[in-house]
C-alpha cells in the first residue's frame, strides 16, 4: 500500500546522535520519503554505532555516507541522484569516503547503481541493514558491495532503534514491514517485500522502554498496520495479564493496540499508515474505549471513482470506504482524517475527477498529501496501462485537489476554535521563539506562549481562540 510521505522533494534530513567516545569514524546518514525510512535509519544507526561509528551534521567529515532513498515517484529518485553527484565530488577530494545508497532506490535499481557513473561503493536493500558490517568491510578491500535480498522473516525485533535528531518527546515504533496489496501504481511490494509482522512483545518492550526514557506519543507504524496479525505460542501467556483479551491463538491490529494502550497508559498513541479493506470497526472501539490513543486516523483513499479504485486494484469500493468513515465518526465523535491521493492516474476522466471531489467533501479531511501520477518502473501499472492523462490536465486536477483541501482544512481547524484542547508539547515554534508548538489528538498542529514552569513533553489543555489553514492559535488555560 502508499505510505504517508514525509516532504520527499525537500532535501533529506541528516540526523546526529549522542557519541560513544570509543568510536573513531564518523557516519553521515540523510534520509528522504516516508516514515518507514525514517524509522529504518534508527536502525541503521544502532547497526553501525556499535560498529565504531558515530553520526555527523557535516559531510565533509564522515568516513561513511549513506542515503536512505525513495522510489514513491521519480521526484523523490532525482532528488538522491543530485545529492549522490555532490558527494562524488567530495569522494574525488577523499577518496578513502565510502557512499551507499540504502531502502527502496536501492532495492529498485540494485546493480545499476554500482554501474551509474560511479556514483556509489555500496547498495543495500531495506531487509540487509545486518549485512551492513560485512559490506563495508568488503568496501574496504576496495570492492563494491551489495544485498538486495528481501525476507520474509526480517523485523529487527531485536534491535534497539538509536532515536536519531528527534524531539525528545515523539518516537515512531515499527510493528510491520513489506506489503501483500498489490496497488498496481505502487512500487512499495516490490521494494519492500512481503508483509510480515513483529513479535508484539518486542513492541511492548520497546513502547515502555521509551516511556522510561521521557518519550510521550509514539505512532505505531507499518505499510499497513491494519493488517498486523501474529501468531505465536507466546501470546496468551505473555499479554492476558496485559490486556483484557484472553486465550488468543492471533493478535490483530486491535487487539495488539489495545495492549499497547495498557502497558503504557499515560502514553499518547497513534498509527500510520491505514488501508481501507483492512481497517475494522474494532479498531475504532478500541480507540473511543481509551483516553491515551489519539483520534485521528490516516485513511489513504487515492480516488474517489470506483472506476478508478478498480483499476488501483485498491479492494475497497468508495460506498464501503465512507461507511467506514461514518462508522468512524459515530463511535468517535470528533475524530479527524487525512487523505491520500493520487490525481491523474490511467484513464481517468473528469467524472473521475469530479467524485473525487465529491468524496473529499463528503469526508471533510483535516488534510492531506496529494500528487499528480508518476509511473514507476516495474508495477502493474506500468506494465499494463498507459499513462495517458496529459502533464497540463493532471496540474490542472491536483491544483484544484489542493485547493478543495485548503478550504477543507481552513474549516476544519475553524471548527476546533473556541474550545480548549490537550496538547502535547513538542518543541518551539519556528516562527516564534516565545511559542510552544504540539498538536491535539486530531493531530491539529497548536501554537501558544510559553508560560513560566512549561516544559517539552508536557500535556497541557490550550483555549484556540484563532486559526490559519493548517494551525490553531491558542494559550494556556
Amino acid at each position: 500500500m502508499q505510505e504517508k510521505y514525509i516532504d520527499e522533494t525537500k532535501q533529506g534530513e541528516a540526523f546526529a546522535i549522542a557519541e560513544k567516545p570509543e568510536n573513531g569514524k564518523k557516519l553521515f546518514l540523510e534520509s528522504y520519503g516516508c516514515q518507514m525510512n525514517f524509522s529504518d535509519s534508527e536502525i541503521v544507526a544502532s547497526i553501525l554505532n556499535d560498529q565504531g561509528y558515530n553520526t555527523t551534521l557535516v559531510p565533509e567529515e564522515a568516513d561513511l555516507i549513506l542515503l536512505n532513498t525513495c522510489s514513491i515517484r521519480d521526484k523523490a529518485e532525482q532528488t538522491v541522484r543530485m545529492r549522490l553527484s555532490q558527494f562524488k565530488n567530495l569522494k574525488k577530494e577523499k577518496p578513502s569516503l565510502t557512499v551507499g545508497v540504502l531502502g527502496c532506490m536501492a532495492e529498485r535499481l540494485k546493480t545499476k547503481f554500482l554501474e551509474e557513473e560511479q556514483l556509489v561503493d555500496l547498495v543495500v536493500g531495506p531487509d540487509a541493514y545486518r549485512d551492513l558490517p560485512n559490506l563495508l568491510k568488503e568496501t574496504e578491500g576496495g570492492r563494491d558491495a551489495i544485498n538486495v535480498i528481501l525476507s520474509k522473516e526480517e523485523t529487527y525485533a531485536d534491535i534497539s532503534p538509536v532515536r536519531l535528531g528527534g524531539n525528545g518527546v515523539t518516537a515512531f515504533v515499527t510493528i510491520t514491514r513489506g506489503c501483500d496489496n498489490m496497488c498496481t501504481f505502487c512500487v512499495v511490494p516490490f521494494t519492500r517485500g512481503r508483509e510480515r509482522s513483529r513479535d508484539p512483545h518486542s513492541i511492548i518492550e520497546e513502547c515502555k522502554e521509551l516511556w522510561n526514557n521521557g518519550y510521550k506519543e509514539i505512532t505505531l507504524l507499518g505499510q499497513n498496520v491494519d493488517s498486523y496479525l501474529w501468531f505465536g505460542g507466546g501470546a496468551k501467556k505473555d499479554f492476558k495479564k496485559a490486556s483484557e483479551i484472553q486465550q488468543l491463538t492471533a493478535i490483530n491490529f486491535a487487539q495488539l493496540m489495545e495492549m499497547v494502550a495498557l502497558a503504557v497508559p499515560k502514553m499518547r498513541l497513534r498509527f500510520s499508515t491505514s488501508n481501507p479493506h483492512d481497517m475494522s470497526t474494532e479498531v475504532f472501539k478500541v480507540m473511543a474505549k481509551y483516553d491515551n490513543i489519539c483520534k485521528y486516523v490516516h485513511l489513504p483513499v487515492q480516488s474517489g471513482s470506483d472506476r478508478m479504485l478498480e483499476k488501483m486494484n485498491r479492494q475497497h469500493t468508495r460506498a464501503e470506504y465512507l461507511a467506514l468513515i461514518n462508522k468512524a465518526k459515530e463511535l468517535l465523535p470528533g475524530v479527524s482524517f487525512s487523505q491520500d491521493m493520487i490525481i491523474g492516474f490511467c484513464g481517468e476522466t473528469e467524472e473521475d475527477h469530479q467524485l473525487t471531489l465529491s468524496l473529499m467533501r463528503e469526508v471533510e479531511y483535516d488534510y492531506g498529501y496529494m500528487f499528480s501520477y508518476s509511473e514507476r518502473p516495474g508495477t502493474p501499472a506500468e506494465k499494463k496501462m498507459v499513462d495517458d492523462i496529459p502533464a497540463d490536465v493532471k496540474q490542472r486536477r491536483l491544483a484544484e485537489v489542493i485547493a478543495l483541501q485548503g478550504e477543507l482544512s481552513r474549516k476544519r481547524m475553524q471548527g476546533y476554535v473556541g474550545r480548549n484542547h490537550e496538547v502535547l508539547i513538542e518543541g518551539t515554534s519556528r516562527k516564534n521563539e516565545n511559542q510552544w508548538k504540539g498538536r491535539n489528538s486530531q493531530n491539529a498542529v497548536c501554537v501558544f506562549d510559553k508560560l513560566e514552569g512549561q516544559n517539552l513533553g508536557d500535556l497541557v489543555t490550550v483555549f484556540v481562540h484563532g486559526n490559519t489553514q493548517g494551525t490553531l492559535l491558542g494559550k494556556t488555560v
